[in-house]
């Protein structure tokens, strides 16, 4: 980050000689600094200046680090606060999360650690957002579902559908199952100039020929058996508006020539009927397939695909997007928590790792599913890695086994190993707890899970 477009961080101590190392720290990284000396003084400070981060003591005479942190998350919900004490004091750490720090350190800071914590907060900040930037830019989203663009490749898709949804091209979007599709072509839609006319969705692949067919362009009364009256298809219903064809890969080599006449005369012709009907329909098409493969093949016509392919939009896999993971799953996370009156705040540090080194062959519609069901499982407020699927929370990479020492080392080891475990159980597997609870740093914490082969 630039000095020259950030406000910096906030130091916080009635300590001006810990004050005066964080400063040394803090600059030595890059980063701008200003301070204060008390709670009362940082809550002022924080209500003219919008600062990127502040990092603040707990014990202080005048206004504490806890009602410091209520105050100015009162007005400034979005500020990453890192708390810091000099007690190992689970319950005021505990305290201080639950009113909403981002983290919390134990002094003597270990400043590797919290190098780390601040980078990853203003990280996180930065991508939320340049998210919420890129969101601005779209009128409206689905409400039950967001697009999330952290990554590069997803803000360069949402970017060109700013710039493509205003026109009236026909837009066919690729990408694999579960990645997304149907809620970019209703972004499309939605910031469309159609955006207030429907936009009607069909599935290619659910229907047979005959029921597509008149599901597209409806039917005159007895045209077939059951017809007992005349039916408008989905075309005339997205008249002044956009038919999303969702599959369209799966269309008979018949139906393909009955569309590619619609989108050349925009006219469609009922089932049964010999009188031409104008409609005025934008179409956006989605596949799972390759279609100019399928062009090569013979199995879909060259002339549709070009009237398809005006402008294309490759939503990619989840793979190759795992800067969107964490937001992502977050957002699952608090969808499915509210829905069943759950209170989940997050993800401990090894669970978020499984779910970012997993490698997602069902795309976004997997982290859903996997998200849902750690949320029904989950006893505590935080998701750890025993809610996930075996499969997801051993992407991490194995543990190593265990290794004793023989005498009396062995029986310390054996000692601290237990110690370890029942401090894990005691913090439903959040590792930051466990830690505080024993009196001992984070980093100090995995090097002998790692000793020990604990997950």
């Amino acid at each position: 980050m630039n000095a020259e477009n950030r406000s910096g961080i906030l130091v916080v101590d009635d300590d001006p000689g810990h004050r005066a190392t964080l400063k040394t720290v803090l600059k030595s990284w890059s980063y701008q600094t200003s301070e204060a000396d008390n709670g009362q003084t940082a809550a002022d400070m924080a209500t003219e200046t919008p600062y990127d981060l502040i990092l603040m003591d707990v014990r202080m005479a005048v206004m504490d680090g806890i009602d410091a942190l209520k105050r100015i998350k009162s007005y400034n919900p979005a500020i990453p606060i890192i708390i810091m004490t000099a007690y190992s004091s689970v319950e005021s750490a505990v305290e201080a999360m639950k009113a909403g720090a981002y983290d919390y350190l134990t002094k003597p800071l270990d400043f590797d650690e919290l190098k780390l914590i601040i980078e990853r907060a203003l990280e996180h900040t930065r991508l939320k957002n340049e998210n919420k930037n890129l969101r601005d830019r779209l009128k409206t989203l689905d409400h039950t579902r967001q697009i999330v663009a952290a990554s590069p490749p997803m803000k360069s898709l949402l970017e060109m559908l700013a710039t493509i949804a205003p026109s009236e091209a026909t837009v066919l979007i690729t990408g694999g199952s579960g990645t997304g599709k149907e809620l970019i072509a209703r972004a499309v839609h939605a910031n469309s100039n159609r955006s207030s006319g429907s936009l009607v969705a069909v599935n290619c692949a659910a229907l047979t020929e005959s029921l597509l067919e008149s599901e597209l362009f409806g039917h005159e009364k007895g045209a077939f058996t059951g017809a007992d009256r005349r039916r408008e298809g989905r075309f005339v219903q997205a008249d002044k508006g956009s038919l999303f064809l969702d599959e369209v890969g799966e269309m008979s080599m018949g139906m393909q020539a009955k569309l590619l006449r619609v989108l050349q005369e925009g006219e469609i012709q009922r089932v049964g009927g010999d009188t031409p009907v104008a409609v005025d329909v934008r179409v956006i098409a989605a596949t799972n397939k390759d279609l100019s493969q399928m062009v090569a093949d013979g199995k879909f016509r060259e002339d549709l695909y070009y009237r398809l392919n005006v402008v294309n939009l490759h939503v990619p896999p989840l793979s190759e997007r795992t800067d969107d993971i964490p937001a992502l799953a977050q957002h699952f996370l608090n969808l499915y928590a509210d829905r069943n009156r759950k209170k989940i705040k997050g993800f401990t540090p090894h669970a978020m790792d499984s779910l970012l080194k997993y490698a997602w062959p069902g795309n976004v519609r997997e982290l859903e599913n996997v998200v849902e069901r750690a949320v029904l499982l989950s006893p505590g407020e935080y998701i750890t890695e025993k809610d996930l699927p075996l499969n997801i929370s051993q992407s991490a990479g194995p543990s190593r086994p265990a290794s004793y020492t023989s005498g009396d080392q062995g029986s310390l080891d054996e000692m601290e190993k237990s110690a370890i475990t029942k401090a894990l159980e005691k913090a439903d597997g959040n590792k930051s707890e466990a830690a505080r609870l024993l009196g001992i740093t984070r980093r100090t914490l995995y090097n002998k899970l790692e000793k020990y082969g604990i997950q």
